[in-house]
């Protein structure tokens, strides 16, 4: 039989469901189910015929050899690590799935409300015997600034109106295009720059794709010494080093990051103000099974010949290894 990789989430037993299992017998009775590695090499790439990926490194010469191949399907939406253009150049299908916006959605929600709160500093004062009655701050008094707005950043706007009210503000900035009319949709404003974004939120929540460090020290700079700063999206986003400098010396409140205190963020590692968590913000019972569903139905589609939903790299429906086995 063909083998279908599958990532570790999928032995996860804080996940474990009757849905679960019937997805997995589902899969079973297409191929051999074999565990994601690390990092994908040649060794890796006889009889696979598809793989649900997490953050394991897909390398070219897995690529080059992975003959038959069809797909790569993400189990999230973040792609660094599987290598599109490898994929491609080698006729490999990579799909996304994009249904835990709502997820990380409410994540950034509640982590916005914890720092207007003070949660996380209330918390460890009272653990230490000190019961000091501290400033706080009402979500419909502040402002609210998304960097980005898409799928993410939308259903954040969904969210917040309501407790924001008619006083709150939300402030949006997004290279894209259509920004001003997309931000009047949710009764939002525009910044013109980054710099305006951070100098003018109460609270700033990064939803932005990709790995490029986007946050340094001197846009740190620009925040309100009681302002936080949420990221809910890739931890590359900010300058470690750069943030913990600017909490330091007091020019934010609060740093949030769903990544876990390792490698450039082992910085952080028992600051107060910093609170690290652990890739979670999109990962609840619900969205575990949206993603494990959709990724198990890119993986059937591919395997029968049918086109994928939410491909990532459309052009690839030309290469000749695809023509091969697309039939629908």
């Amino acid at each position: 039989m063909p083998k279908i990789m599958l990532t570790a989430a999928f032995a996860n037993p804080e996940f474990a469901s009757s849905d679960r299992e019937k997805g997995l017998d589902h899969l079973r009775s297409l191929g051999e189910l074999v565990d994601e590695p690390a990092i994908l090499t040649p060794e890796h790439a006889p009889d696979l015929i598809a793989s649900i990926a997490a953050s394991s490194v897909y390398t070219d010469e897995f690529y080059e050899a992975a003959s038959d191949l069809r797909i790569v399907a993400r189990w999230g939406v973040g792609f660094d690590k599987v290598n599109v253009e490898g994929a491609t150049r080698n006729g490999v299908v990579i799909t996304i799935t994009p249904v835990h916006m709502d997820a990380v959605a409410e994540y950034a929600v509640a982590q916005w409300m914890a720092t207007l709160k003070r949660v996380y500093t209330l918390n460890r004062l009272s653990h230490q015997g000190d019961f000091s009655i501290i400033r706080t701050y009402e979500a419909q008094h502040t402002t609210l600034g998304l960097y980005g707005f898409g799928r993410i950043g939308q259903e954040v706007a969904k969210r917040v109106g309501p407790l924001q009210g008619d006083k709150g503000r939300l402030l949006i900035y997004d290279t894209r295009p259509d920004i001003a009319e997309l931000a009047a949709q949710y009764g939002a404003e525009v910044a013109d720059s980054p710099a305006v974004l951070f100098a003018e939120s109460d609270t700033v929540s990064l939803h932005v794709s990709g790995d490029e460090t986007i946050v340094d020290y001197e846009l740190l700079s620009q925040m309100q010494p009681h302002a936080s700063l949420i990221n809910p999206s890739r931890g590359n986003l900010v300058n470690d080093a750069d943030v913990h400098r600017a909490i330091e010396e007091e020019k934010l409140y609060y740093y949030v990051v769903d990544d876990p205190v390792n490698d450039t963020r082992a910085i952080h590692k028992d600051h107060p103000r910093i609170i690290c968590t652990n890739h979670n913000a999109g990962i609840t019972v619900e969205s575990t099974m949206r993603l494990d569903g959709k990724g198990i139905e890119q993986v059937t589609a591919a395997i029968q010949g049918r086109k994928p939903e939410f491909i990532l790299n459309p052009e690839v429906l030309d290469h000749p290894k695809v023509k091969s086995w697309l039939t629908e």
